[in-house]
């Protein structure tokens, strides 16, 4: 059954309407997973030494094992925030004569592939080779190695128990960031040694390997908790009954002077409000407008005016990046529906582009405070804001006709990568990066004023063209509109 289970996964992939989509996201992935494997097998390589050099006093082997405490909590943090759980579409499996132990089981075994599972040994083990070339027993040390893998997957799993907790919350991630936060502290400022307890821990085992036991059972026993939880989930009718919540409704009848994007506009408003994820670009709002207090009040930054432009684009863009670079998938669940109806793709595409422009003449206006850093700044900010509005607001909505991946609005907002393609990384560099080389290269070549007079007529110039744009934009849409319809259909 467990081959059975996957050969499906294997023909769910490659069977996708978004695999090609995926294919550079997925070869960029594993050129990044090399590079990290490379770290890790140069830090395991040299920790030895460098540990020898740094406390001369103490055993290499014994000042590495007491600073595994700060890898479980990192480990831990980046499993949350970065580790995807192990999924597959198991209510058709409901129906066949299959066991709901074998589907848990599988889902559970799954996790054990995990990338963040191997990549620990591509630390422990060189490290653990350079041991034995010192003269470390053997058995210590290969003690030593299976009980940091017993611990990677211990965390594989917790990972897994704080996910179920957190998921139906917002703001899900704020008890494991308090309390990570104050484990540490707890740490930092010597209130009890969380280091040292866990290093002497590990070295007893690695010292006594009857002792492995121990993180034998809590692996054991956080995977029969995931297993409960898991099996108490799996009923075709899970997830059916949802809350009754009150519905806070508005006219919006200020929008109704658009003209005829003002339903659209009303729309993604209520979207934007009502849901979990397009929540969180309403909340992400405040870190790009404070986004230039990280910068601007220390006085090296205030030299460095190429980077005026990057905290300007930023800061008056941060709606745009995080809401348009997902159109049109926002409305991926009902957008079979909409494009049934009888309306026209340009008044749609309008009503996002308006959505834009307004959110970035907010931002600068809320962002005029910055001149209290120098006039250069407020002006700086004012070119990004007018190249926002002029040239990536239509390459955003341009990136978005080739969105293929369907977002759940009712996810957990923070942190949630799912509908996150290829494009997505892409499109950062015509967003952030071109406007930033632009500028630099100006300012360096000729001068400040110049610079910000590039990034205007830019703007203005996509501006005078909008029209223009807007009809390739819209034909792009059309073009790819079937098969938007259907990726956006599948569930997966």
């Amino acid at each position: 059954m467990i081959k059975r289970f996957l050969y499906l996964e294997w023909k769910q992939y490659f069977r996708s309407s978004y695999w090609q989509k995926n294919l550079a996201l997925n070869i960029l992935m594993v050129f990044m997973a090399l590079y990290f494997v490379a770290i890790f097998i140069g830090m395991g390589v040299g920790a030895y030494f460098i540990l020898k050099k740094a406390y001369p006093e103490q055993d290499p082997f014994v000042v590495a094992s007491s600073f595994m405490f700060y890898f479980i909590l990192g480990d831990l943090l980046m499993r949350f925030f970065f580790q995807k759980l192990p999924v597959m579409s198991v209510k058709p499996l409901l129906t066949q004569n299959i066991k709901r132990s074998t589907i848990v089981n599988f889902v559970l075994g799954k996790s054990a592939l995990s990338f963040f599972n191997f990549l620990p040994l591509f630390f422990t083990v060189p490290f653990a080779v350079v041991l034995l070339s010192k003269g470390y027993a053997f058995g210590m040390v290969a003690t030593w190695v299976l009980t940091m893998l017993l611990i990677s997957l211990i965390s594989n799993f917790v990972n897994f128990i704080i996910e179920a907790f957190s998921a139906e919350k917002e703001l899900g991630f704020l008890p494991l960031i308090l309390v990570a936060g104050g484990l540490f502290a707890i740490d930092y400022f010597q209130l009890f040694s969380l280091k040292d307890l866990i290093g002497n821990a590990i070295l007893s085992i690695a010292n006594n390997p009857l002792l492995i036991v121990i993180p034998a059972l809590i692996l054991v026993a956080v995977y029969l908790y995931n297993y409960k939880i898991l099996r108490e989930k799996l009923f075709l009718d899970a997830g059916l009954k949802s809350k009754a919540q009150e519905v806070k409704t508005s006219d919006l009848a200020w929008t109704k002077r658009f003209g005829d994007v003002a339903p659209f506009m009303q729309l993604d408003l209520k979207l934007l409000w009502r849901n979990k994820r397009p929540k969180s670009t309403l909340f992400i709002l405040a870190l790009g407008l404070l986004y230039g207090l990280f910068f601007y009040p220390q006085p090296m930054y205030r030299d460095m005016t190429f980077m005026f432009a990057f905290i300007g684009v930023f800061s008056t863009g941060i709606f745009l990046v995080n809401f348009g670079q997902f159109i049109p998938a926002w409305d991926s669940g009902y957008y079979k529906m909409l494009m049934s109806q009888n309306i026209k793709y340009e008044q749609y595409l309008r009503s996002k582009f308006m959505l834009i422009a307004m959110s970035v003449i907010i931002l600068f206006i809320l962002g005029i405070p910055y001149v209290y850093f120098g006039w250069k700044i407020l002006i700086a900010h004012f070119a990004a804001a007018i190249y926002n509005i002029g040239v990536n607001s239509h390459v955003v909505l341009f990136g978005g006709s080739f969105n293929r991946k369907k977002i759940d609005l009712n996810q957990r907002a923070a942190f949630n990568y799912q509908g996150t393609g290829a494009m997505q990384w892409i499109i950062g560099f015509p967003l952030l990066i071109l406007p930033m080389a632009i500028f630099g290269i100006a300012n360096w070549l000729i001068g400040f004023e110049v610079a910000v007079g590039i990034l205007i007529v830019l703007g203005l110039t996509g501006i005078v063209l909008h029209k223009k744009l807007m009809k390739i934009i819209t034909q792009r849409y059309l073009n790819s509109k079937y098969k938007m319809i259907d990726a956006f259909s599948q569930d997966s």
